[in-house]
């Protein structure tokens, strides 16, 4: 049914979808959900612990994760405003999880506003991030009563797996025994399992089969893999015009990235000493970043993370591909990953 090419992915004729009509589904979904999650009513006292929550939801965002689920139900349902109020509780937990990040890393601007803890001040920001925890469960527990317990147990298991993830993102900061193991799970954590969650609630909730609701679930976990390490290694060789933000941010962070982590496998005595130089460095930015980046050119890391790259897309799209329902269901997500992953079907 499809071949590799080069990193690209042939799909055979018979099976195009037309991409065009794909997006404006998504789209469609997109503006349903927003209109949806603009009329819950946040307002409870003290309003000084909720007008934080609606400020955070009122900024936008792309809401992936909410059309990801809304999309896996609509692979085996019709009705999608029974996926509203799950997708809405996701939502709003990543919105959390947002909104503590912010916190922690000091961040002064999100999505082009001031946040939380600026406009208002870390305590608030605290606490209402907290109280966004509770208000997502309560939209999960809306859920029809025969899907509670499973879309809970996702949920659960997936929401302390994020904030696992977090934690070791922080520990990272401060070891320099960071493996490409270490790195690959903390990403799962972090990033991924809450994509791969929101695509097996959706399922769930569409009455899938349990073997469908796994595979859309790996489907989404490599999906969100591959994303973050593209992510990484456009931080590194984006055009930042097309990336949206200026390059070299983890370089000089001296973020433990994939990158990162193999150059110092690869590298000799030698070149390790120069990576020690580039840490400790504090001269112009620029400098360190072209450092580092040739570096990494000389050990052939770009290759090797394009090639992991490739490697879990592919998985991402075979799990697709045992999913039991027909091809033409499954084009709206196949179409969407190539979409997060800049490539052409």
């Amino acid at each position: 049914m499809h071949n590799n090419v080069r990193g690209w992915r042939i799909v055979n004729p018979a099976y195009f979808y037309n991409f065009v009509s794909v997006m404006e589904t998504m789209e469609s979904i997109r503006r349903t959900f927003e209109s949806y999650l603009q009329s819950l009513d946040y307002s409870h006292e003290p309003d000084n612990l909720y007008a934080p929550v609606r400020y955070v939801l009122s900024l936008g965002g792309k809401r992936i994760r909410p059309v990801l689920l809304m999309m896996a139900y609509n692979m085996y349902g019709d009705d999608l405003t029974k996926a509203l109020p799950a997708a809405a509780g996701i939502e709003i937990f990543h919105n959390f999880t947002l909104l503590h990040d912010d916190v922690m890393d000091r961040a002064e601007m999100r999505r082009g506003n001031p946040t939380v803890h600026v406009k208002w001040n870390e305590n608030v920001a605290i606490l209402s991030g907290d109280a966004m925890t509770f208000v997502a469960y309560q939209y999960l527990a809306r859920v029809a009563p025969e899907c509670l317990k499973a879309v809970l147990d996702v949920a659960n298991e997936t929401f302390l797996g994020v904030t696992d993830g977090q934690q070791y993102d922080m520990d990272f900061e401060t070891r320099n025994d960071v493996t490409v193991p270490d790195y690959m799970e903390m990403i799962r954590l972090k990033t991924s399992v809450l994509l791969a969650a929101a695509l097996e609630i959706g399922a769930i909730l569409g009455g899938a089969s349990e073997e469908d609701s796994h595979l859309l679930y790996d489907f989404g976990e490599k999906t969100g893999l591959a994303f973050q390490l593209q992510d990484d290694m456009l931080d590194v060789y984006g055009d930042p015009k097309v990336f949206g933000k200026n390059i070299g941010g983890d370089i000089m962070c001296n973020k433990k990235t994939f990158m990162y982590i193999n150059a110092r496998l690869l590298a000799d005595a030698d070149t390790n000493r120069e990576l020690d130089m580039w840490e400790v460095y504090d001269g112009p930015a620029e400098n360190k970043i072209k450092g580092v980046t040739s570096i990494y050119d000389r050990l052939g890391v770009k290759e090797i993370c394009q090639k992991e790259i490739d490697s879990l897309f592919e998985q991402a799209l075979a799990a697709l591909d045992r999913v039991s329902v027909p091809e033409e269901r499954k084009m709206p997500l196949r179409s969407v990953a190539y979409s997060l992953m800049n490539r052409k079907l």
